[in-house]
């Protein structure tokens, strides 16, 4: 808008050639658009409401595309961190959430969230997970080896 606005003003305002008014649009375009592109002023400019919509869309879509909800007795949970967005979700599939509510989950992401604003990432990860395991231990017990296992790993996307 500044860089469509910008030659009815100057055509007002000055005695610029026709030449010179466009280049200048142009340029302050092409500006604009550099410092709006940076990753930390795009995400700024996103109202917190949206963020965390698109966050959890992406959580839920991480959650099926990993196998998360293939487990067959659908015990599987994603702990999900979006840095940029500063959004913690744990996400638990019908197995799990059937038996536990999405509150008991909170004191994992109080402690993912506390560690992080501290600057300690990998203590917070540590922390939620082991939380996160002592609930499913308690509600589904390892009764020997799974044939349907997912792997334990961090996908930074």
């Amino acid at each position: 808008m500044i860089a469509l606005a910008l030659p009815w003003l100057l055509v007002a305002l000055t005695a610029m050639t026709v030449h010179r008014i466009l280049l200048l649009q142009v340029v302050v375009f092409f500006a604009l658009l550099a410092v709006l592109s940076l990753p930390r002023i795009r995400v700024a400019l996103i109202p917190r409401k949206a963020r965390r919509a698109i966050a959890h869309r992406v959580a839920m879509a991480q959650f099926a595309m990993r196998g998360i909800a293939h487990k067959k007795d659908r015990s599987g949970i994603l702990i999900f961190v979006s840095l940029a967005e500063r959004y913690v979700r744990i996400i638990a599939d019908d197995g799990i959430a059937a038996r536990v509510s999405q509150s008991a989950w909170q004191a994992a992401v109080d402690a993912l969230v506390t560690h992080m604003r501290d600057g300690r990432i990998a203590d917070g990860y540590v922390t939620a997970i082991n939380t996160c395991g002592n609930v499913l231990a308690k509600h589904f017990p390892r009764s020997g080896p799974s044939g349907d296992a997912l792997p334990d790993k961090i996908y930074v996307i």
